[in-house]
């Protein structure tokens, strides 16, 4: 792993290199990595979201980043918890261990920062949607019975 630094207490610093100058990252960067890496995990409904986000997807945008909160400390390095809803009937503990591998994985990868921790937060699980009946249809066939 390339050591990290932080820049004014946001970005973080890659590599510093004299001859070619610095790369910096924006925390921002890494929660949509994350929130890409994990929603693309079978079994994940959706991630947590917050009013803004909603707000923001209503207008088209997606939005990787929703559900990801990352902390930074000199020590220890990055810590992220994720808050995700899963698809009911999956094994959750499967789930969550895939997310924390794939989540991993792909932030060093696409970024050469190793991950201190994963923490997964399961907000719910949603159940397949039910099919809806056609009350219309339901009552044509009522009509037909009584005439």
């Amino acid at each position: 792993m390339e050591e990290c630094e932080m820049v004014n207490e946001t970005n973080l610093v890659l590599e510093s290199n004299h001859e070619l100058g610095e790369i910096v990252i924006a925390p921002e960067v890494i929660e949509v990595i994350i929130g890409i890496a994990a929603s693309k995990v079978e079994g994940v409904y959706r991630m947590q979201s917050t009013f803004t986000n909603n707000v923001t997807e209503l207008l088209g945008r997606s939005v990787h980043g929703k559900g990801v909160s990352l902390t930074m400390n000199e020590e220890d390095g990055i810590d992220v918890d994720l808050y995700v809803y899963f698809k009911y009937g999956v094994s959750v503990p499967k789930v969550a261990m895939e997310i924390q591998k794939r989540v991993k994985q792909q932030v060093l990868f696409m970024t050469d920062i190793e991950l201190n921790e994963v923490n997964i937060h399961v907000i719910a699980l949603v159940p397949e949607k039910v099919e809806q009946l056609d009350l219309q249809e339901l009552f044509e066939n009522e009509e037909a019975d009584n005439e």
